[in-house]
Parts: C-alpha cells; structure tokens; sequence
C-alpha cells in the first residue's frame, strides 16, 4: 500500500518544531527500480528493489544537521526526529545556515512536465524478456561477437517535501531504458567493444529494441582494427553521444561553492566573454519528458530556464543558498538539470564535410581536468577525419589542453542533439586541438 508520503513529510516538520527545532525541511520518497540482464543468450540477471526514505534538515539556534532514515513509521519516526534535534544542538554554530528563504518558492511552475507513464507500472516478466531476446539476437549478429550483454531497466520514482516556513510539494516520474553492450573478437589479443542505450520517461517514446541491438553491434564493428592515433594538432569533432561528459568537465565547478572556496575557473567570469560566440548552454528544468526536468529543486527554489553561457558570455552561476549567502551571490539553484546547448544547420555528415581531415571523437576514456585552472587531459576513442568523411578507428591517444581555451575555440555545432541524455547537445567542432599518440 502506497505511503502517503506528503503526510510523513509535514509530520517529521511538526515533530521537529515540537521537539525544539527553530525550522526543519523533510523530504520523504520511495521508488521501485527493476533490471533484467540478458547475457550470451540467457537471462541471467534478475532484480526488483523497492526502497523508501525520509530525509530531514534540522535548524537549531543557529545549527544545523542533516539526516536521513528508511523506517517511516510514524511511532518510531517520531524518536528519530528527536534524537535528530538534540544531535544538532550540540553542534558548532553556522551562521550561513538558514532554511530556504519563500520568495524563492514563489513562481513554481504548473504546467504538466509529463514525466509519468503508467505503462512502466504494468511491465511484466514476460515484455521485458521480449526486448532482451530482441536486443540480444541483433547485437549478437556477427561471427566476431566474443559477448553481449543485454539490459532492460525500468522504475517509478516520488517525493514528497514540507517545512516549516510554508513550502510544500510532491514531484513524480517513471523511467525505462533498454539496450546492448557488444564486445568483438579484433587482432591478437585485442578486442573491440561498444554500447548504445535508448530510453526516457515513456515507453511510448523507446525505438525499436531490435534497432537498439544493432546500433550497439555496429558501434562495436567500426572500432575494430583500431590504430593509436597520431600526435598532431588538428580539428576535433566531438559527437553528440560523447559532447555531455566534455560539457559536463566545463560546468562542473560552475557553484558557488567551488567558486566560494577558490576552486573554480569561473570566478569573476560573470558578464564576460569567456567562450566562443558559438557557445550557448541554457539549464532548463521544464522541458516536457525532460530526463531531469522538475517544478522545484531540493531546496524548495522555484524551477526556471536559467542562461549559464549565452553566445560565449557567462550569464549565471548554479548557486544554493548556503554558499550563496557565504560568498554574497544571488541563488539560482544549486542542482543542473536539463542542458540545452545551442545548435547549427549541419548535420554530422556536414560537419565533417566542412573538416576535412582532423579527429573524430566518439567516446572518452577516462582521464582528468582541473576546476581550479581548467587544464585537462583526456583519453580518447574515434576515427580519422579524411577527406570530410568517418576514416580509420583511432585509440590509445589523448587530448590536452585547458577548458576555457578549447571552449574559445568552440567553431560551430551541429544539428544533430543526442536525445537519450540530461544533457542536449549536438556534435561539436573545435579547432587547433593538441592530440597525443604515436
């Protein structure tokens, strides 16, 4: 039987004004995952997990704890709560540390995000079998094929939050991904591998299971008798698929927090034209199926598109209250959500087109980047660009370089978004780029 879950919420908030706290934010949520993995043609992995939570912020004359605990029952919460008050007073004061203030509530958006299917729910054994043996028979296709793994995965997520200044709201989604990691047998010793996964809050909205299978397969086919890439300067095209995790190392010490303490290379940059005009990265948290999208944050402030970077220009920072109050910013939010990254009228087939020759890069493996300077070094997989199409496989090399210059030297995106990720972006191109291989 469902946990009425916006109850449990505003009664951890009661319990903690009764028991002495001067506010308290709760957030209870329970959700359901299930993975079934299908290996080398058999099931061999089946798992369903159900789980709760409560989560509960104490602020206590001028302190404040954190906790959290999986027992909802209201008799027992209620000790929990207690004892989660009496730990908070005696702790170091924080002068920073004060509840969300409710302006920031105001504004909450009300349009339907549709993030719930309540097809995900009726899943049964028998469907999810089906898409396992339709992805394992295609991803399986080839006589190189050393192993395949098959995996369908799919849940139900909700939430509900209370505190004791007045805000309260519940947010819900449901999810279901499917897809193929393929491994090939190469020369010698070697082997040659790839994946492809596709999925999103509807299932309505998955491709073809059988297509899934075979993009996988054929990922992996392209990279055999891959060669260590060369050591060169030269245009970079980064694909759709791999542009997240490099825009994800750009933003990650976008906050207040890093910035407060010394460890950003965003510092100072607000209002400035930091990046190339061919540069724009907007966090939109309304997307409608968003994979991340959402009313709110976990502070309650009220969800809106916010401009990080517009034509090169840095706009905004992700700011929480907290760090917002310790270095004297306005908050924002301090969570991303769904990434918007501006796109251009080429498809990829034109963008290597317009190249020429250069690397063409279809994963990342592994390798650093610094916050604080922007210096990074990155291992690669790809192709030749060579004569403005796909060439020869290339691994076993790396790019270095520092964020906020290669970023500079953004030259143009595609058209063509990756639509299975938080991040939206299109493949990008970038100029005089620093490879190392051979």
């Amino acid at each position: 039987m469902p946990v009425d879950l916006k109850a449990r919420a505003a009664q951890a908030v009661e319990m903690a004004t009764r028991a002495g706290a001067d506010d308290a934010w709760a957030t209870a949520s329970q959700s359901r995952d299930v993975e079934f993995e299908y290996r080398d043609g058999s099931l061999e992995k089946v798992k369903d997990t159900t789980s709760q939570n409560l989560a509960l912020r104490i602020y206590a004359d001028g302190r404040y704890s954190s906790h959290s605990t999986t027992d909802l029952n209201p008799d027992r919460l209620r000790d929990f709560v207690r004892e989660a008050v009496a730990i908070t007073g005696a702790l170091e004061p924080d002068e920073y540390r004060e509840i969300t203030p409710p302006a920031l509530f105001d504004g909450r958006p009300t349009q339907d995000l549709d993030l719930v299917d309540d097809t995900v729910a009726t899943l049964d054994r028998d469907q999810r079998v089906v898409w396992c043996k339709a992805l394992d028979a295609t991803s399986r296709d080839h006589e190189r094929v050393i192993s395949a793994t098959a995996g369908v995965y799919d849940g139900t997520a909700r939430s509900a939050s209370a505190s004791s200044n007045g805000f309260t709201g519940e947010q819900q989604s449901t999810y279901c991904w499917f897809g193929s990691e393929v491994t090939l047998r190469d020369q010698g010793d070697k082997r040659a591998s790839d994946w492809f996964y596709a999925g999103g809050a509807h299932v309505g909205d998955l491709p073809d299971a059988a297509g899934v299978g075979r993009e996988a397969l054929q990922r992996a086919l392209v990279r055999l008798d891959s060669q260590k890439g060369p050591t060169r300067k030269a245009t970079m095209v980064v694909d759709s698929r791999a542009a997240a995790s490099l825009i994800g190392r750009l933003l990650r010490p976008a906050t207040a927090r890093s910035v407060q303490q010394g460890q950003s290379f965003w510092a100072g940059r607000i209002g400035e034209q930091s990046f190339s005009p061919a540069l724009t990265i907007i966090d939109d948290p309304l997307i409608r199926r968003g994979l991340a999208s959402r009313h709110y944050d976990s502070e309650g402030i009220a969800a809106r598109a916010l401009p990080i970077i517009e034509g090169g220009v840095v706009r905004n920072l992700y700011v929480d209250t907290y760090y917002g109050r310790k270095g004297d910013m306005t908050p924002t939010t301090g969570e991303p959500s769904n990434l918007r990254v501006a796109t251009g009228d080429k498809p990829l087939a034109g963008l290597l087109a317009d190249v020429g020759d250069g690397i063409y890069v279809t994963s990342w493996l592994g390798g650093n980047a610094d916050g604080t300077t922007g210096d990074f070094s990155l291992g690669l997989r790809g192709h030749l660009i060579e004569n403005g199409t796909v060439g020869a496989p290339v691994g076993e090399m790396n790019v270095t370089g520092n964020l906020v210059d290669l970023f500079a030297r953004l030259a143009t995106t595609g058209n063509d978004v990756y639509p299975y990720s938080s991040t939206l972006s299109p493949s990008l191109v970038f100029t005089d780029v620093d490879f190392s291989g051979a």
